[in-house]
């Protein structure tokens, strides 16, 4: 983030060029235009959606055994692994156990619920009973 402002301030503010500040940076131009046109930097967005064909058959399956396991208690929950050894034994998935336990991870971090705690800060004329 460092570089980012002094990059944005040097050509910006003090007139340098981005051929100038490529070389002095000692970065490509292309990434000091890509600076100046951002005030913050962008971060970084798939074009595409992750593919992964060999779980895509067994999506449903698998998001089904996480619902039901939202009404049980955390001990009986399925673990990511068990979930792996079911979709091989009963439905012949023959991909790997870490791209089913990525795709629970995921879905289980999409489905947590989020507590927002509730702060009310004091105003000046706050009056207190004894």
């Amino acid at each position: 983030m460092d570089i980012y402002s002094r990059v944005r301030r040097t050509c910006l503010k003090d007139g340098m060029s981005s051929r100038e500040a490529a070389h002095y940076f000692n970065t490509n131009r292309k990434t000091i235009a890509k600076m100046l046109r951002h005030e913050l930097p962008p971060g970084y967005q798939r074009s595409e959606p992750l593919r992964r064909p060999k779980l895509d058959g067994f999506v449903g399956v698998i998001d089904q055994i996480l619902r039901t396991d939202k009404a049980l208690i955390t001990k009986q929950r399925h673990t990511a692994k068990r979930i792996f050894e079911h979709q091989s034994d009963e439905h012949n998935y023959t991909g790997s156990l870490t791209t089913v336990t990525s795709y629970v991870r995921e879905q289980k971090r999409r489905t947590k619920e989020v507590f927002v705690p509730l702060s009310h800060p004091l105003r000046g004329s706050a009056c207190l009973h004894a």
